[in-house]
């Protein structure tokens, strides 16, 4: 008697019934993705603090004198280092997702599960780098005597956001790398298209006319306009969370097709 194992048909590998029940594996591969990504750092975790910190100071020094980039009210560097929070867990967590499945490559070969975990994973575990910088906005609104009200109680939706554009955009990627290995080189080249295309340093509000809703429909805007909300108190654009919102969705059903059209041929191209 021969029992034979392969991976279902349709959206089996997207089912969330399947993914609940791999918990303990994407527990695991979380775990394991910490624990590499820090092996045999000197700063370890403070990695995740210093990047947006780095970004925060070389903006400030760049943009803080153009009060059209940012909401006047706001100390500049504050408006920044917001934004940066949620785009750098975005590029970092797309980045690490993209190359998740190539570099998993030997798991692939030999035994089946579903495949998403791995990106999935990727994800999941760079929100553990968004805590600390958190945690170190702390003394730079007691520096700038700023006092976080009520509306700190929309971070959660905001990562939430953040997670979702990570996801759809990391999930996508992570197919397409699998059967053309040009994404390497593009990646980072596109990644920093994305950041000047994002309103990080400027508010989008800010732009011209006939450029905004090309800002609005940036998956990453809403985000970006959430954290801000949630952190600074700063008024949220209806129109951008809806475009920006609409832009996420899409991305999430593209990287689910895509990923569903590769998922039965990962084992023989990878």
């Amino acid at each position: 008697m021969h029992t034979r194992i392969r991976p279902g048909r349709g959206w089996t590998a997207l089912d969330p019934r399947v993914l609940w029940a791999s918990r303990e594996l994407l527990a695991f591969l979380i775990w394991r993705d910490l624990k590499v990504r820090y092996a045999q750092t000197a700063l370890g975790v403070a990695w995740a603090v210093l990047q947006p910190l780095a970004m925060m100071i070389l903006f400030t020094l760049l943009f803080s004198r153009f009060s059209t980039l940012h909401a006047a009210d706001t100390p500049y560097p504050l408006f920044a280092y917001a934004a940066l929070l949620p785009w750098t867990f975005v590029a970092n967590a797309t980045t690490h997702a993209a190359h998740s499945l190539v570099g998993n490559a030997h798991i692939l070969t030999k035994v089946y599960f579903p495949r998403v975990l791995i990106p999935l994973a990727a994800v999941l575990s760079s929100l553990v780098d968004l805590l600390p910088g958190l945690a170190m906005l702390a003394p730079l609104m007691a520096y700038y005597r700023v006092a976080p009200g009520w509306h700190l109680l929309w971070l959660p939706v905001a990562v939430a956001l953040a997670v979702a554009v990570a996801l759809g955009a990391g999930v996508w990627i992570a197919a397409v790398n699998v059967k053309y290995r040009d994404v390497r080189f593009a990646l980072p080249f596109a990644v920093q298209l994305w950041l000047f295309a994002s309103p990080v340093f400027y508010a989008a509000e800010h732009l011209p006319a006939r450029w905004q809703w090309v800002a609005a429909a940036n998956p990453i805007a809403a985000p970006i306009d959430v954290f801000r909300a949630a952190l600074l108190g700063l008024p949220t654009d209806r129109r951008v969370l809806w475009m920006s919102g609409a832009a996420t969705l899409l991305l999430l059903a593209a990287a689910a097709v895509t990923f569903r059209r590769v998922d039965r041929s990962f084992a023989d191209i990878v």
